[in-house]
């Protein structure tokens, strides 16, 4: 990422009083600064965007898909610029990168093919056949808000944003202060694809004064990120009766079935864990394998650990990124020294390694974790696998579904026999053969979680409709006219009763 370039990124937040040093996860060291929005600046510019959205509005929704499927070209591009700033900013391998690039290309392309067709005006059955003709068509909200955090700023920007932009919102998106430059190229490109100024406008600042301003004014919020922080947002929306989505914390399991393959299963779990070096709401995070097989599991998930590719370069192809900030180091280094403290065994891993910078963490792999351990129910965010032994599938099962959480899972092994397990298992998206990614990567699958992980669901037409109010039309000019009177009533019961009949047999 070249110096000059940031400055031109930075222009589109404007002047403000306040600013913060943005630490680069490669060095420890400030690469820049960046300015703050206060409370009055967010409203303010709530303001602006709600004066232009009529007229975004106002477009066909053919000619505001076009815009994404342009940008999915840019996007293309200038992938190689993508995967240079995820690195900049957030320490991520450039395989991560790539992933996430990718993700972003998907959002654009899938929100920019399905829009037309899912936001028409359509037909519905009518409640009284020959009498009336009914209709739904879809309103846009208004301002939606979208908060997004530091993990993944280019994919979660692109699958919230485009999608609310498409559907005739404008945006107020908040990015997290370590990664703005991510989002703010993102917007530049939209920009090149016809994208007006006036309608997507990035904010940064304190979490809660930044979250807090949106919240209180826009129509709908979509907001990712910690569950602690996603009830205060339903909370406050809910006080103001508006419409929101939450994509939040997650403990995701993954069984390995009896008659699975162990080493291509310890190959899946370390890159389910280490996706992101671990700071993936769907990474997972406890493995569960049949007693008689566990030494087995674990000899070769040490083994896989230490023959991992590192190196510090941001621009080496490395199996493992860097986690991207002092804090989430003290998180991870915390609650696996905890765990290891009370009893736990330290298989492989656990260790920072400062080959690869300030921040990297060796992957940890944990077995005999005491219930008491943190680490237990606690998302970790971070690259640590904890492997629990199980008697019986039955048992492994119950043992999944044994948490607050349910965003994501994956079950190992013969697809028919992980099919039967896959059900039984309660989390949004279930991965066979996978960790997360058959399920990451389909744009037409309903991503969200059950339990604590969240509310509603983003991409496929779920993801698109939760930005537009539903309008119900009907019009009654068929054959015959709706009761009025008294008299009217008695002479059309029988042909109504008649006719509910002949549609109950069609």
């Amino acid at each position: 990422m070249s110096e000059t370039s940031i400055p031109a990124l930075l222009s589109h937040l404007g002047e403000h009083a306040k600013s913060i040093a943005v630490i680069g996860p490669g060095t420890g060291q400030k690469i820049y600064d960046l300015p703050q929005f206060t409370e009055a600046e967010v409203a303010q510019a709530i303001g602006k965007l709600r004066a232009s959205q009529p007229t975004w509005a106002s477009l066909e929704v053919h000619e505001r898909a076009q815009v994404l499927l342009k940008l999915h070209d840019l996007i293309i591009e200038h992938s190689e610029q993508f995967i240079d700033l995820l690195a900049f900013e957030t320490g991520k391998a450039r395989i991560h990168g790539f992933e996430e690039t990718a993700g972003a290309m998907n959002a654009a392309r899938h929100f920019g093919k399905i829009a037309a067709k899912a936001l028409r005006q359509h037909r519905v059955k009518s409640g009284a056949p020959t009498l009336t003709r009914n209709y739904v068509d879809y309103v846009p909200f208004g301002v939606v808000g979208v908060i997004t955090p530091w993990n993944y700023p280019l994919a979660l920007s692109a699958l919230d944003v485009l999608p609310a932009l498409v559907a005739g919102n404008t945006v107020v998106h908040k990015i997290d202060n370590q990664t703005a430059l991510t989002a703010l190229y993102l917007r530049k490109l939209a920009v090149e694809a016809g994208l007006p100024e006036e309608v997507w406008t990035i904010v940064v600042g304190d979490g809660a004064e930044v979250g807090n301003a949106i919240t209180d004014s826009v129509d709908f919020v979509a907001f990712t990120g910690s569950t602690a922080t996603g009830r205060l947002v339903a909370e406050r929306a809910a006080k103001r009766l508006i419409g929101y989505s939450l994509e939040l914390g997650g403990k995701n399991p993954m069984i390995v079935l009896p008659n699975a393959n162990l080493k291509r299963a310890a190959t899946l779990a370390i890159a389910a864990a280490t996706g992101n070096a671990g700071q993936l709401c769907v990474a997972t995070e406890r493995v569960y394998v049949a007693n008689s097989q566990i030494q087995e599991f674990l000899n070769e998930l040490s083994a896989q650990v230490n023959n991992l590719a590192v190196g510090k370069s941001l621009l080496a192809d490395k199996d493992l990124g860097t986690l991207t900030s002092k804090a989430q180091l003290e998180r991870v280094q915390t609650m696996v020294n905890e765990a290891v403290s009370l009893g736990a065994k330290l298989v492989a891993g656990g260790q920072h390694n400062d080959i690869q910078g300030p921040y990297a963490y060796t992957p940890a792999v944990l077995s005999e974790i005491p219930a008491e351990a943190k680490l237990n129910r606690g998302e970790v965010f971070g690259p640590v696998l904890q492997v629990y032994g199980y008697e019986t599938l039955e048992h492994a099962i119950n043992a999944a579904n044994d948490s607050e959480y349910g965003l994501n899972a994956s079950v190992i092994g013969p697809v028919a026999e992980a099919l039967v397990v896959a059900k039984q298992l309660q989390a949004g998206s279930v991965n066979i053969n996978e960790g997360y990614r058959a399920t990451f990567a389909s744009m037409d699958s309903p991503m969200g979680g059950f339990k604590q992980s969240g509310s509603g669901r983003r991409n496929g037409n779920y993801g698109l409709l939760r930005f537009v109010e539903s309008r119900a039309i009907g019009i009654a000019d068929g054959l015959l006219k709706l009761p009025l009177r008294a008299k009217d009533y008695q002479s059309m019961k029988p042909l109504m009763f008649a006719l509910s009949k002949i549609l109950r047999r069609l």
